[in-house]
């Protein structure tokens, strides 16, 4: 291959050579790289930022799903405009943007200014995952190709989640908290460099224009609905709390109505007319809303209630990405084997039965079983999103590669707010009902009744014998709320595995 890469539109895509098509994909697999790793790092950085900039818990919930908020509101917008400026185009600049506001994040200097920009971030991040699946559907024409890229771009995901909390572990003990943010960048120049030499362009044909109505109306309405189901988990029903919610319900109406008399709509409505489509999106959806609430405490469990350091907390959250890797490499296989619904469903349901387990978590829980239940969690989750990534792609044409890819990436991203939202606030609700121990002062009590952080901090300037109490007081009152929260996950996982058993049926990857 010589010269510039060839632009790659939808009736070309077959053109590319085969070689050219797994270099691009190498490239495509950092993007999501990228977004994995800055995923995962937030939560071993959690208790140095709180020491650092003081947020209450309220604020550190914000700081945990802002980024989902904004992306899950742009990321329908942003998978059209690829779709119409060129996805090669989109993913590149995105990057450029994802990489600066790393650096701002890193040296962020207060909660609001952090609030800020992971905000910004989640902006920029909305460009990269619908780019990357778009662009494998596009250079991979043949299903069974197009299955094991999927399930390499799957894998590599989940290798991210593994990468991050490591070297963020490392990271955290020698530098700042700022650091795990730094590490963007050099992945982020990695990827412009030698994307723009190998990555072939590719939109939609005759894709009409972006209606600026729409993108509003979607941004608007996804990030109204969040916010409600988020703080009404967290203080319950206000009058402005109904409010926002309310403009964001209308708010997708108005979108949904919008796209239907559309010629050229952002989003074409129709594509959800196909039961397997469907399914694989609420599937997404409702897995990843069961499981990111539990993801996001659970480094905070491992480094402050069982007392393990960055490093050692990121290396004991390995068995998932394990375990996510090998089942995304062999999800493809396994569905043309069995089932498409026997493979999600069954993902589903060892998700959800691991999270179960985690109803006899304790403080002093061993690590066998944490590793047990972090593996099959892993497994469970390969081969679930792979398969239910494959559907997306392969149900849909071509040209409506980017819109497809965002509504799954949307599905992911929404559910990783509410996750965090509604299972968060079962831990915080939880924790926050717990008695200090007789002796403790007031304002004392009150930064520990903050958050499990505060708790560390507030303990570590009381007499020993005071501080270990009211460190156990509080550690058990944020484990209660973990088994909680883990009962409610479990509930949605096999609920989940039940409705995507019958939505899916009849369902294949073509051949």
């Amino acid at each position: 291959m010589s010269g510039s890469p060839v632009e790659v539109g939808e009736e070309r895509a077959e053109a590319y050579p085969r070689s050219g098509r797994w270099l691009a994909l190498a490239v495509l697999v950092l993007a999501v790289l990228l977004v994995a790793v800055d995923s995962t790092v937030l939560g071993l950085a959690t208790p140095f930022l709180s020491e650092d900039l003081g947020p209450s818990s309220t604020q550190l919930l914000w700081i945990g799903d802002i980024y989902s908020f904004v992306i899950a509101g742009l990321l329908v917008s942003m998978g059209g405009l690829g779709d119409r400026i060129g996805r090669k185009k989109l993913l590149l600049g995105g990057s450029v943007a994802f990489g600066a506001v790393s650096a701002l994040t890193a040296y962020a200097q207060s909660a609001e200014m952090m609030i800020g920009a992971r905000a910004l971030l989640g902006i920029a991040g909305a460009t990269l995952m619908p780019s990357t699946l778009a662009l494998i559907r596009n250079l991979f024409q043949d299903p069974r190709e197009r299955s094991f890229a999927v399930g390499i771009w799957g894998a590599t995901a989940s290798a991210g989640m593994a990468v991050g909390p490591v070297l963020g572990g490392f990271l955290l003990e020698h530098f700042w908290w700022g650091s795990v943010f730094l590490i963007n960048l050099p992945v982020m120049v990695l990827l412009v460099v030698v994307g723009a030499k190998l990555l072939p362009e590719s939109r939609d044909p005759a894709p009409g224009p972006l209606d600026l109505p729409s993108v509003l109306l979607s941004l608007v309405g996804m990030v109204g609905v969040v916010y409600a189901v988020k703080e009404t988990a967290a203080y319950g029903m206000r009058g402005d709390i109904a409010a926002t919610g309310a403009v964001g319900a209308l708010a997708l109406g108005w979108f949904v109505r919008r796209q239907l008399t559309l010629p050229a709509p952002l989003l074409d409505m129709r594509l959800f007319q196909h039961r397997g489509f469907s399914g694989a999106v609420l599937a997404d959806l409702f897995t990843v809303l069961g499981l990111s609430g539990l993801v996001f405490f659970l480094s905070q469990y491992l480094q402050l209630v069982q007392g393990r350091d960055p490093l050692e907390a990121g290396l004991a959250e390995l068995p998932t990405a394990a375990g996510a890797v090998v089942a995304g490499l062999l999800a493809g296989r396994a569905a043309h084997r069995f089932s498409v619904r026997a493979v999600v469903s069954g993902g589903l349901a060892a998700i959800g039965l691991a999270l179960a387990a985690l109803l006899w978590l304790r403080i002093d829980t061993g690590y066998p079983l944490l590793g047990a239940v972090l593996l099959v969690v892993g497994v469970g989750a390969g081969l679930a999103f792979t398969v239910t990534a494959d559907v997306i792609l392969s149900t849909v044409p071509k040209n409506q590669a980017g819109a497809a890819s965002a509504v799954s990436e949307t599905a992911y991203e929404l559910g990783a707010a509410l996750g965090i939202a509604v299972l968060g606030s079962i831990v915080t609700g939880v924790y926050r009902g717990f008695t200090p121990p007789v002796g403790v002062p007031g304002p004392v009590a009150e930064r520990a009744d903050d958050s499990i952080g505060g708790a560390v901090e507030a303990a570590a300037g009381l007499p020993p014998e005071a501080g270990t109490a009211l460190l156990a007081t509080a550690r058990d009152a944020f484990v209660g709320g973990l088994r909680i929260a883990a009962g409610v996950g479990a509930g949605v996982l096999l609920a989940t595995a039940v409705a995507a058993w019958f939505l899916l049926r009849r369902q294949r990857l073509a051949d």
